[in-house]
């Protein structure tokens, strides 16, 4: 039976990285989107039935499937491309904008295709899902009169003609790795990545977004590799089944 097992394990992570794959290739066109992988250990490994003295090596049989390790987001840059509008923001280089969705929450995210919510006689400057940028200090940021010209410095220092008005809140982590995926491409810090500190060595580029960093003809390249692993599995799967079958037309 341990066979029927391992081999099912198999399937079920397989179809798990085509999952992934899938999420990568889907989103080859999403500004701010971070590839994804899936990374697979052996399972635990299992006692003979018929134990020999006090040894741990020689009572260890075999491995006895493959089940998901990990799912870890690929960091690096996407190329940055021209937009022409006054209100795209990316960053070259670390660092992530800070924005604040609709419980209140602070998520950090590459994806700098901003826009203005108009909210009575207030206008703030808010992502494409409506959630609010942030500004340094962790406020939202207001903008002036809908006729006035807003540029931003390297630095990440939003201006008008009339000078600085807010400065975006672009904050970094000691482990990027660590964050955890909250939808939109949006990320939420952990334990694990560590409390964001804010980040003063921002290059922001005005009128342009980062392109997602998903390589398509590496994706192609695994989900042959999947498809053929889950074929692998499955007829493994049927194998044992069949084994199985006969053994125990035999005992009848």
């Amino acid at each position: 039976m341990q066979s029927i097992y391992t081999a099912a394990s198999g399937l079920s992570s397989q179809q798990t990285r085509l999952d992934i794959i899938a999420s990568n290739i889907a989103n080859s066109d999403t500004a701010g989107y971070k590839s994804t992988r899936a990374d697979f250990k052996d399972a635990l490994y299992s006692l003979m039935d018929d134990p020999v003295g006090n040894s741990e090596a020689a009572n260890l049989l075999r491995g006895s499937g493959v089940v998901l390790s990990a799912t870890n987001t690929d960091f690096t840059d996407g190329t940055i491309s021209k937009t022409g509008e006054s209100l795209d923001f990316a960053i070259n280089g670390s660092g992530f904008f800070s924005v604040e969705n609709e419980n209140g929450q602070t998520l950090y995210t590459r994806n700098g295709n901003f826009s203005v919510s108009s909210e009575g006689n207030n206008r703030y400057l808010v992502t494409a899902q409506g959630y609010y940028v942030l500004d340094a200090n962790g406020n939202k940021i207001s903008l002036p009169d809908e006729n006035t010209e807003i540029s931003v410095s390297d630095g990440g220092a939003l201006s008008t003609p009339d000078g600085i008005f807010a400065r975006l809140g672009i904050a970094t982590f000691t482990n990027p790795n660590g964050l955890s995926a909250a939808g939109d491409t949006c990320f939420s810090a952990t334990d694990t990545s560590g409390k964001p500190t804010a980040f003063n060595g921002a290059s922001v580029v005005q009128g342009s977004l980062e392109k997602s960093n998903v390589d398509l003809a590496e994706e192609m390249t695994l989900l042959i590799r999947s498809q053929r692993a889950y074929s692998l599995a499955s007829r493994a799967l049927q194998t044992a089944d069949e084994m199985e079958g006969l053994a125990n037309n035999m005992h009848h």
